[in-house]
């Protein structure tokens, strides 16, 4: 670094010296030579590996921070809490489509012989990590080129300033479940779940085998059924999506390996009796479809990959569920419901195991008032075109006053959310 400072000291004395014997254009062509030569010293260094930048990113229509993180493979909590600093951010603020952040990756210019020498370090764990973080980042479109060729490597904050990083929390992928169970006791922590439900302990291990894919309807530009002449506009989605993350969040107790279809990283589990209505879910961190069909075949289509995926390793025991909120006359009361395809008896199975869960509780809860939910088939399609076993499910009538209030308050919605969990596991 002081060679290049004496550098440009000698460079700034010629120019000084020159131009004051030579006429006024020389003297301007001069003074640009020698600022063209500064940026050309400070982009050596960066070469060198001297002085990394950050990479730049505009978010996409709809991103949060954690979704824009998660793209990048940024999920590790170092990584985040990096990100928040060097954009001056705080854990709820929001981000913008139009403006530039800076995402903790460092880029460097490859040396041409090794990621090792070419940042410094002799952990070759360490440089396994790197290259498969740019090789997977190449691979979905986010890096133009490999680091061979284009001669700048990529690597996450993490890796230079985070003691603990390991091969997981490095390789992370959109196909990553929400939170897999390693260990009994464990505490893990899962931003989805939002800041009062994110640390989740793990009770046991005894669904380690499961697979389940939770599925909330709609989403996105749809809201699906709404009340409107409620005091606060209630959205299909947003009650569905609760209810989905809590009864993820009992599967994942107790090891369950779940995958959240549709997500949306600002909401979280809330508590609130009216949850505002908005339209940035995705699927795989993509915005989901103005067309219906194209939105059903995007979730149809990631749960069969997923289960290929689970099923070459040997996991049998797959579900599917689906959870919806009907509309239907408003004078209407309407128990929990379900549907299965017509030909699957194990999802006709797992429908009738949820709903002798919810006649049991109702019966044990609500003595005098009888259930009166129904398990029936039909040709929907995400009951026709999933592969794994696959039940859905009405929660209650959103248009029906007495309905409410299994939907707008959050017992009442982690009530539905347990009878689901017991019905499943059963």
């Amino acid at each position: 670094m002081n060679n290049y400072k004496t550098a440009i000291y000698i460079l700034h004395f010629i120019v000084i010296f020159i131009s004051l014997h030579h006429p006024i254009k020389m003297k301007a062509m001069l003074k640009t030579v020698f600022f063209v030569a500064c940026q050309l010293i400070v982009l050596s260094l960066t070469a060198t590996g001297g002085v990394p930048s950050y990479h730049s990113v505009t978010p996409k229509e709809g991103d949060g921070i954690y979704s824009l993180l998660r793209r990048y493979d940024l999920q590790n909590p170092c990584d985040q809490a990096q990100f928040l600093k060097i954009n001056d951010l705080k854990k709820t603020s929001s981000i913008h489509k139009h403006v530039q952040y800076q995402l903790p990756v460092y880029i460097y210019q490859y040396d041409g012989k090794s990621i090792r020498s070419t940042i410094g370090v002799n952990d070759w764990d360490k440089a396994v990590r790197i290259k498969k973080y740019n090789d997977q980042l190449r691979k979905r479109g986010l890096r133009k080129s490999t680091y061979q060729s284009s001669k700048l490597l990529w690597v996450p904050y993490r890796e230079l300033h985070c003691e603990s990083t390991t091969s997981d929390q490095s390789q992370q992928t959109d196909d990553t479940p929400v939170t897999a169970a390693s260990s009994s006791s464990a505490v893990k922590t899962v931003e989805l779940f939002g800041s009062k439900y994110k640390d989740l302990k793990i009770e046991d291990n005894s669904l380690k085998n499961k697979v389940v894919y939770v599925v909330s309807g709609h989403g996105g530009p749809d809201p699906g059924a709404r009340c409107l002449n409620c005091p606060s506009t209630l959205c299909e989605d947003e009650y569905a999506y609760d209810i989905a993350l809590r009864l993820a969040r009992n599967l994942m107790q107790h090891g369950a390996t779940v995958h959240m279809i549709v997500q949306d990283e600002n909401d979280g589990i809330r508590d609130d009796r009216f949850l505002k209505c908005d339209k940035d879910e995705k699927v795989n961190g993509k915005a989901l479809p103005l067309k219906q069909k194209a939105r059903l075949v995007q979730r149809a289509a990631e749960v069969n990959k997923l289960y290929r995926k689970y099923k070459k390793q040997g996991k049998t025991d797959q579900v599917a569920i689906f959870l919806h909120v009907d509309s239907n006359n408003e004078h209407k009361r309407q128990d929990v419901y379900f549907y299965h395809h017509k030909n699957s008896k194990s999802g006709k199975k797992v429908a009738k195991n949820i709903r002798d869960t919810f006649d049991k509780k109702y019966k044990k809860y609500q003595k005098n008032r009888g259930y009166k939910g129904t398990v029936k088939t039909r040709g929907l399609y995400v009951l026709n075109y999933t592969q794994p076993t696959s039940v859905f499910v009405e929660l209650a009538n959103i248009r029906n006053k007495r309905d409410h209030k299994r939907l707008l308050l959050n017992t009442n919605r982690q009530a539905v959310a347990n009878w689901l969990y017991e019905g499943l596991i059963k």
